[in-house]
């Protein structure tokens, strides 16, 4: 299991750096022309990244950012067809090096775990690097949790102006460790122990609602059409980059008023007669909090009816159980299905993710259309269906290295005028 990230530190890890330092140069350093926010964590970085940005925007400020789902410079933004977070090193460069042509005065940026082994986030000049939180995943690409850990670490010992930090996160301990000009945390909890030289932000009077959430922070009213209190985390994320920016809390309101929903993150694609949402939840924590969320809004005699998967090629099998485990928990209707296989088995993914549901009957179906078209089915009204693991991800990564055209969303959609 240890093999192959202590050959890849070796030596890809030098190879890694020095195309790293190729591109930039080549390239000018744009990184070092422009001001960049750098967003990490297990999970929260696309919303956070898109919030940051059009808080920004609002302030008067011309943008890109780079995310799973979307790039963006000034108002060209397209999909993020890479089915990579953060590309490689010479597309990175050659983002920055664009939006600093095109005059974009900020650059929002999701920074991967991945990323940061191969050195993608090096020769840049972060003006502020955020965590999000984190939880286990990418185990057997590191080698151990520690390690994961570890590289998230790198970019907040390395970049030492502005760190904003998710004071709720269970490591929060380790990220408050290295040094910063400034430190901005925050929290949903109010009885935070005082800390030297943080600045914390944390809501008042939340309220949740089946299609949005309200909140204050220091007697301002916040709106977001986001479900989810976890969401709530993730705005504050965004307005702790402002706060740190010089941009008022009323500016952050009515950027965030705007926000009418993140793609493929608890996406809601049909509202009647029941609700379909689309997530990317694909670890145990995601999933757990969307459906958590959801539970919330349960009408009395309705069901929540849950599609989910998990990816092959290796990637985390750990998880599959838990994944199982957790819908047995919450759904009421539970269909396993394909997600993203690669050169797997699809079958042995499904099996292993239902070994861990108790005591409720799993629909196993390997093609993706047909299990969301079952969930589609079982629901009636009032009821809630949920589909989790690719959000809106273009494509199906299937075995040789293939791609199949896919969105969730879209092919729920379908399904449901069949219907």
């Amino acid at each position: 299991m240890n093999f192959f990230p202590r050959l890849y530190q070796k030596i890809l890890s030098p190879y890694h750096y020095f195309w790293a330092f190729i591109s930039a140069l080549f390239l000018g350093f744009p990184g070092k022309r422009i001001k960049v926010i750098g967003v990490t964590g297990t999970k929260g970085k696309s919303t956070v990244v898109e919030l940051t940005n059009k808080i920004l925007e609002e302030a008067g400020f011309k943008t890109a950012f780079l995310s799973s789902i979307s790039i963006k410079i000034g108002e060209n933004l397209k999909t993020n067809y890479f089915k990579m977070t953060m590309p490689g090193r010479w597309h990175v460069q050659k983002f920055l090096k664009n939006a600093k042509r095109a005059k974009c005065e900020y650059v929002v940026l999701e920074i991967t775990s991945e990323g940061i082994l191969q050195h993608r986030q090096k020769f840049i000049d972060f003006e502020a690097v955020v965590f999000t939180g984190i939880s286990p995943e990418h185990i057997e690409r590191h080698g151990s949790f520690e390690k994961y850990k570890a590289a998230k670490m790198k970019l907040f010992k390395e970049n030492q102006k502005i760190h904003i930090l998710n004071l709720d996160d269970k490591k929060i301990e380790e990220f408050l460790k290295p040094r910063a000009e400034s430190k901005y945390g925050f929290s949903l909890r109010n009885n935070l122990p005082e800390m030297k030289n943080i600045k914390i932000i944390h809501p008042s009077d939340i309220e949740e609602e089946i299609d949005e959430i309200e909140f204050k922070v220091k007697d301002i009213e916040f709106e977001l059409d986001l479900l989810g209190k976890f969401n709530i985390q993730n705005a504050l994320a965004a307005i702790s980059v402002a706060l740190s920016q010089g941009i008022s809390l009323e500016v952050c309101k009515k950027a965030l008023k705007k926000v009418k929903g993140i793609p493929g993150r608890m996406e809601t694609v049909i509202k009647d007669p029941f609700k379909v949402i689309v997530d990317y939840a694909h670890t145990p924590d995601s999933l757990e909090a969307v459906y958590k969320a959801n539970s919330k809004f349960k009408k009395e005699n309705s069901k929540m009816v849950c599609v989910l998967g998990a990816a092959g090629g290796g990637r985390d099998t750990w998880k599959r159980p838990k994944l199982g485990k957790i819908a047995g928990k919450y759904c009421d209707e539970i269909i396993v299905t394909n997600e993203d296989p690669y050169n797997e088995e699809p079958m042995k993914i499904i099996k292993e993710i239902s070994g861990g549901v108790e005591g409720k009957k799993v629909n196993k179906i390997l093609d993706r259309r047909e299990g969301i078209k079952k969930a589609l089915k079982l629901a009636k009204e009032k009821d809630i269906v949920i589909i989790t693991g690719k959000g809106c991800e273009p494509w199906m990564c299937v075995a040789g290295g293939k791609k199949i055209p896919w969105d969730d969303r879209k092919i729920a959609k379908e399904e449901f005028k069949k219907i």
